[in-house]
């Protein structure tokens, strides 16, 4: 018998691991529609850009053309295989991916964190203390030096918001050149007069039709990218070997790196220029990444290793096949892929691009708003609207904003270029300046996450960071032919996120010098006489300790406030994910018979915020839970320590039962139990809580709840601060001007995600001016 158990425990084992293999094979093969449509399509458009305006002439050896193969492979090999498949995808922050991903994860670790959104020092440490998160980690000299200096926790976040602004301006630049260089197919099949005034509106079409479609999300077509992407591989590669055999079966030579030395020195000024057309075959790896949390790491590094790669190198290598015997073509295009295609394929093959740069484009546009999304869920972007589209994968977003800004400027640098060479030399800086931060916020990583030594992570930089150094040098001198757009593109987000930056940090600091204490409100009643009106008023603040002046203002100029009264903090902390267990912190502040709470609501800059209806019987019930639970160990109740309210919190899971006026709901309030919306639109149910009869409570706790119940029935109120900033007299002209900037931002863009589900008839607005 125990033969048999230990037999059927194995079978169990193998057909989990079957299972467990089936699942990371079906996320590799979709990862090929999504992450890998731009690396992809960068045989279109690489040899061209390489040998575009650079004075590259084409020797009998071809010494020339070996060179830029030897090039492109080694640089596909150490930076997309080694650097990123290998190393950097390793380094995910809950399972996401990204530069800003990158930061975040590097102040959970170190407490260099200075975003009011939940990422300050101080945040961090209450974080700690309250989930157990953060164990006993040896203090190395590079993070003693990193949490010591205020200057350098400045420049770090600088650095990530400099990746942050290359990849919105990748963005850009990406649907410009994939689909521009793959409608440039038409000037083999049409007249020269005729092909120059096609390819442009066909081009602008293409993508007015990519932005149009993006409010629909990728997982409507999710599975038709895939086969796009998987024939479009099959196809070059097929291309690719056929050149190999039937031009140049030598090629293959071309793979030493001897040929990368030949090539810079009989090319010298023109072959290191040329370098900058060379990187583009690297592009994508980035949004590679930043896509890490769709899929699996596993997963990616599949798709890559077996097929994407193989697929690449067989692409590049039929390309200089076929170069290396017609390099004497005197041309503008006999350097580009569509000469290297068959002639009776040129067609089909011209249809597969454009799908595939497409499907390319996609790629980059939904990195775009995910990265967009982290910003501004930890306050380093004005607020947009944030559409889920898909209900199962929540890392599928639209922001109607930022598509349209992104449609406008694509077409802007579309139609004031015109052609493959600017916009490649735009597009190659943004790639490369991307890929320099996450070198460095990578060796950052390997000291300080990883706990590696430094010599490993000083490794890391210098040889990877020298690479891309060399590329970076060739980007740039190219400033006058394109280059500029990223440049120009990033300045301008950088001073938006920076001022943005800079007046929520003012405003938070303001919050925190002028809240009032505990006693200042206990103390209250009997000098103003304060009026206790029924139902639940919830107070919504941006601190996790003491009394916000919004609401010492409201009190002062009103005094009266409800009988059960809650002061909410709503915070996006610096994780992907929070579990909904972990979700709601609850505490008292005061005596038991003041009634008066703490909620801090966490949410992940990947979590979706629910709406008012969900979201009031979850509040309600965890501290109808806390209430009970505190019950079992608090007799007396307990005043918060405003120095460390932390340790007067609870994690709550929510257990108490509900009932609604029109019926009786399930026994347990789930944290991902959907509204019935036909249900929920005519009116607004009423919660009423019902103590299991199971439950041994004193009468003290059943009164509390009994209290907490005709409150909630008799309504919540939900009082907001509408603060306006204002600089001191006497502040310098350009701090006038950041505050004066920060407050066109504000009254232009979305307010908090918890305020929009607000209903406007429980609402009520505190104005205050904040002087800073």
């Amino acid at each position: 018998m125990d033969l048999e158990a230990a037999g059927g425990a194995e079978a169990a084992q193998r057909k989990r691991r079957g299972e467990s293999w089936r699942a990371t094979l079906l996320l590799a093969y979709q990862s090929l529609g999504v992450v890998y449509g731009d690396v992809a399509t960068s045989p279109l458009y690489v040899y061209k850009s390489a040998f575009a305006g650079n004075d590259i002439q084409h020797s009998e050896g071809n010494e020339e053309i070996y060179g830029v193969l030897s090039f492109v492979f080694w640089t596909l090999t150490l930076i997309t295989l080694v650097k990123y498949v290998l190393i950097v995808l390793r380094a995910d922050d809950g399972g996401e991916g990204g530069t800003f991903a990158l930061y975040s994860l590097i102040c959970r670790h170190v407490r260099a964190g200075l975003l009011p959104g939940g990422g300050t020092r101080d945040e961090l440490m209450e974080e700690e203390k309250v989930t157990g998160r953060r164990g006993e980690r040896p203090v190395s000299r590079v993070r003693a030096v990193l949490e010591k200096y205020r200057v350098l926790q400045r420049l770090l976040l600088l650095f990530a918001l400099l990746g942050t602004c290359m990849v919105i301006g990748d963005g850009v630049l990406t649907p410009a050149v994939s689909v521009f260089s793959a409608v440039s197919g038409l000037e083999l099949s049409l007249e020269k007069e005729q092909h120059k005034y096609i390819e442009l509106p066909v081009a602008c079409a293409i993508l007015i039709c990519l932005f149009a479609l993006q409010h629909y999300g990728t997982h409507k077509v999710g599975f038709l990218f895939a086969p796009i992407v998987c024939i479009w591989l099959l196809c070059i590669s097929a291309i690719g070997l056929y050149n190999i055999t039937h031009w140049d079966h030598h090629v293959y030579r071309a793979l030493s790196p001897y040929y990368m030395y030949q090539f810079l020195r009989k090319t010298q000024t023109g072959g290191w220029m040329s370098l900058g057309g060379i990187l583009l075959c690297v592009t994508g790896s980035e949004a590679m990444y930043a896509d890490l949390g769709h899929f699996s790491q596993s997963s990616i590094q599949i798709a890559f290793i077996s097929v994407v790669y193989p697929a690449l190198v067989l692409a590049y290598m039929g390309q200089a096949a076929f170069i290396s015997q017609h390099h004497n073509i005197e041309s503008s295009y006999h350097i580009g892929f569509y000469v290297s295609v068959p002639e009776t394929l040129r067609w089909p093959v011209l249809v597969i691009a454009i799908l595939a740069a497409v499907v390319g484009s996609q790629a980059i546009i939904t990195g775009t708003f995910s990265i967009i999304k982290q910003c501004s869920s930890l306050s380093c972007f004005p607020g947009v609207k944030i559409v889920h589209t898909s209900s199962t994968v929540h890392g599928q977003i639209y922001i109607p904003e930022i598509n349209w800004m992104l449609m406008i400027l694509c077409l802007a640098v579309t139609i004031g270029f015109r052609d493959t060479k600017h916009l490649a030399n735009a597009q190659g800086l943004a790639v490369i300046t991307v890929m320099l931060v996450t070198t460095c916020l990578m060796s950052l990583v390997i000291v300080l996450c990883w706990n590696k030594s430094i010599f490993l992570a000083l490794g890391f930089l210098l040889f990877f960071g020298t690479i891309e150094v060399i590329y970076f040098s060739a980007s740039l001198v190219k400033f006058h032919e394109g280059a500029w757009v990223p440049i120009t593109l990033s300045f301008i987000f950088m001073v938006v996120m920076c001022v943005w930056h800079y007046g929520t940090i003012k405003k938070y600091e303001f919050d925190v010098q002028n809240k009032v204490s505990v006693n200042w409100l206990l103390n209250l009643g009997p000098s103003l006489g304060i009026v206790r009106v029924r139902g639940i008023g919830i107070i919504h603040t941006e601190l996790m300790s003491g009394i916000p002046a919004i609401f010492s203002h409201f009190v002062t100029n009103l005094p009266a406030f409800h009988q059960v009264l809650v002061f909410l903090c709503v915070k996006s902390v610096p994780v992907p994910h929070v579990e909904p267990e972990e979700r709601f912190l609850v505490g008292r502040i005061g005596p038991k018979e003041y009634r008066l709470y703490r909620v801090i609501v966490r949410y992940g800059y990947r979590d979706v915020q629910k709406d008012d209806l969900e979201f009031e019987k979850e509040l309600v019930s965890n501290i109808a839970e806390f209430i009970r639970g505190s019950g079992e160990y608090d007799k007396n109740g307990f005043v918060e320590d405003t120095d460390k309210p932390s340790e007067k919190l609870s994690t709550i899971s929510t257990r108490i039962n509900m009932l609604e006026e029109d019926g009786e709901l399930d026994a347990s309030i789930s944290p991902h139990k959907e509204i019935d919306p036909h249900n929920a639109a005519p009116k607004r149910k009423k919660a009423r809580f019902m103590i299991p009869k199971s439950a041994q409570v004193d009468s003290e706790v059943r009164h509390e709840l009994q209290e907490l119940m005709d409150a909630r029935e008799t309504g919540m109120s939900f009082i907001l601060g509408h603060s306006y900033m204002k600089a001191k007299s006497g502040s310098s002209f350009i701090k006038r001007i950041v505050i004066n900037f920060y407050e066109f931002l504000r009254k232009n863009s979305r307010g908090p995600a918890y305020a929009a589900n607000i209903p406007h008839a429980s609402t009520l607005e505190v104005g205050m001016v904040y002087q800073v």
